[in-house]
């Protein structure tokens, strides 16, 4: 990983900029910017363990997306289901229609980015801002006409700024997906933003990979966006992989496919200036670990969502068995902004569960605003207010312990291994197929973690490493209760800790030596 004074695998804490902005100004009865929230607000964060903060929806956002998300009939849906009685004033269009990457005038004044992450990073929390590589706002100033001379005419009317940065289409194109494209000027035909599987995102622009311009101007961007912050959160970052543009766009690039990836080039200009810039990437489609390969820090693990959320602890702990290397350099999540509220997706206790198992895997953990307390209302990214909503107490009180428990250096900069938990019965020399358990060990601390992810009780023995001495004076503490488990160091010797698991309950043991007299 690029970053050395980061932990190995830290807590990422996702933030709806605008909302919090807005409710932090509710809450103090003054109109709060970034850099005036007050500093117990990021220590707070900080407190709960958190590493890195990720600012989602900074930058300026366009009047073009805005009209697009007033009048999109399936979003003024959402718009009625998160917030009853909205008005036009509560949108603000989609902050991933970037018009320039200048912070939101909504948000505070131009600079005050860099004076944030300083401020940040005196309270030990590092600054992660958006980067949207696929796609640009439909009214993008890469798109302006260029203001004529007198002397010019009308000679170059109509003329777009740069329309080789952006995939354009031929009349047999718009003609086979009028859907696709639309024409700023009446004359070129640009394409729509595009996720193959998907329709078009029709407030945006799509950009050409294959363009050694673009690509350029798209790293200057990032060039911009390192000296205000310490690592970008990549969206779609797949997208931009030249297998995929030539899957999706290759027909209409106009260019002929370049031999050097654009991640490969963007990142590598990046690190020249930023060598402890950090770059996580939204990926799917099992890309991930390409993405890793051209210089990603950390890729979305997806497939571990899924897994918890449709399959069973088999498939989970299938998943977990991929090679460290891999899996170190995964981003782990049971909700962020795309995703349903994981309180709704999951079930309540489930989902405490699954926030236990993705709190305790190598890699990087991210937790969206609201998880904690809860919340079940998921808001659409182009609204600017949210509506009021009680905090759940038990939720809440569940992670703060997991969070303090995971705080441990065990967790961020240990060894971790899967373990066995054996059930009782018959097959008692068979693994549990509902209970998922591994280890971490840091120096002199060894921790334990035992998940039932299922709906039925569980009881077992769980497998402990040779490398750890167990005696008559060893402590076993369960940290998510706070009980001391009594046990038998010959009985755990030969069969294990016998433990029990109420269906979906995690426990978390503390392995620690008693020192002779």
């Amino acid at each position: 990983m690029a970053n050395p004074g980061l932990r190995r695998y830290p807590h990422l804490y996702e933030i709806n900029t605008c909302l919090f902005v807005r409710r932090l100004s509710q809450k103090y009865g003054r109109t709060l910017t970034l850099m005036t929230v007050p500093d117990e607000e990021w220590q707070a964060l900080a407190k709960l363990g958190f590493d890195l903060v990720w600012l989602m929806g900074v930058w300026q956002r366009s009047p073009g997306s805005r009209r697009e998300a007033l009048r999109h009939a399936g979003l003024r849906e959402e718009y009625a289901r998160a917030l009853p009685g909205w008005t036009e004033e509560d949108v603000g269009g989609s902050p991933y229609a970037i018009y320039a990457y200048e912070l939101n005038p909504l948000l505070g004044k131009p600079g005050e980015l860099a004076q944030l992450k300083s401020k940040l990073n005196r309270l030990s929390l590092k600054l992660i801002l958006d980067f949207v590589p696929n796609h640009l706002a439909i009214d993008h100033p890469w798109l302006a006409l260029p203001a004529l001379s007198k002397a010019e005419g009308s000679k170059a009317e109509g003329t777009l700024s740069h329309p080789e940065r952006f995939v354009q289409g031929r009349e047999a194109d718009i003609q086979a997906h009028p859907d696709w494209f639309f024409s700023p000027d009446g004359k070129n035909h640009l394409a729509h933003g595009r996720d193959p599987y998907f329709p078009p995102w029709t407030d945006t622009v799509q950009v050409n990979f294959y363009s050694t311009d673009l690509r350029q101007a798209l790293t200057d961007e990032l060039k911009k966006i390192a000296e205000a912050a310490d690592g970008v959160r990549c969206d779609m970052a797949m997208l931009a992989l030249n297998e995929v543009f030539e899957r999706v766009w290759g027909q209409f690039a106009g260019y002929p496919p370049p031999k050097t990836e654009f991640w490969a080039e963007a990142i590598g200009q990046v690190r020249q200036e930023r060598p402890d810039f950090l770059f996580l990437a939204e990926a799917y489609w099992d890309l991930e670990r390409q993405l890793q390969q051209l210089g990603f820090d950390f890729t979305y693990d997806k497939t571990l969502y899924d897994r918890l959320r449709y399959k069973n602890a088999g498939e989970v702990r299938n998943h977990l068995t991929a090679d460290q290397a891999y899996q170190q350099r995964c981003g782990h999540f049971i909700e962020n902004h795309d995703e349903p509220r994981a309180i709704i997706a999951f079930g309540r206790e489930r989902s405490l569960a699954a926030a236990a198992v993705m709190s305790t895997v190598p890699g990087l953990r991210l937790f969206h605003e609201g998880q904690l307390e809860g919340r079940r209302i998921k808001m659409p990214v182009q609204l600017i207010r949210q509506p009021e909503e009680a905090a759940d107490p038990e939720v809440w009180q569940f992670y703060r312990q997991l969070l303090a428990i995971c705080d441990s250096p065990a967790f961020h900069d240990g060894d971790w291994g899967l373990a066995d938990f054996k059930r009782v019965g018959r097959d008692g020399d068979n693994i549990h197929p509902d209970v998922l358990a591994w280890y971490w060990q840091h120096r002199q601390q060894f921790k334990t973690v035992v998940v039932n992810y299922s709906a039925e009780h569980a009881y077992g023995w769980l497998q402990l490493p040779a490398s750890v001495a167990i005696s008559e004076r060893t402590t076993l503490r369960e940290e998510l209760s706070g009980k001391t488990l009594p046990h038998a160091s010959s009985r755990i010797e030969k069969q294990g800790l016998y433990l029990e698991l109420k269906p979906w309950e995690a426990q978390i043991l503390d392995v620690t030596p008693v020192p002779a007299l």
